[in-house]
């Protein structure tokens, strides 16, 4: 298998997921991007990322518990796996590289 990349998006949408913790579900996780990023955010592009996110092995999904407010339908509930912190930090050192060498220009 091939090495796995992120996008910007799909980024965005794993580092929402460990600031939620056990509450990262797709609407969840929509309502907080919609208010970190002040952008318009498709419920659908997140269950989308959220699957990709999956199936690059980056985040496990199991159901949580039926709710009244729900009409009593299950929610997804989504955790990083180990290999997406990992990613996170990879790319967390990336961009500070880059940053550096910006504020740095000379080295």
């Amino acid at each position: 298998m091939g090495r796995s990349y992120l996008g910007e998006f799909e980024e965005l949408v794993l580092l929402t997921v460990i600031v939620l913790g056990a509450g990262a579900y797709g609407v969840s996780i929509a309502e907080e991007l919609r208010q970190r990023t002040n952008r318009t955010i498709s419920l659908s592009a997140v269950h989308i990322a959220l699957y990709r996110l999956e199936e690059k092995g980056f985040v496990t999904s199991q159901m949580g518990g039926a709710t009244l407010s729900r009409g009593g339908r299950k929610k997804r509930l989504f955790m990083i796996t180990t290999a997406g912190r990992n990613m996170l930090t990879e790319i967390q050192e990336i961009r500070n590289q880059f940053w550096y060498a910006i504020v740095n220009p000379a080295q």
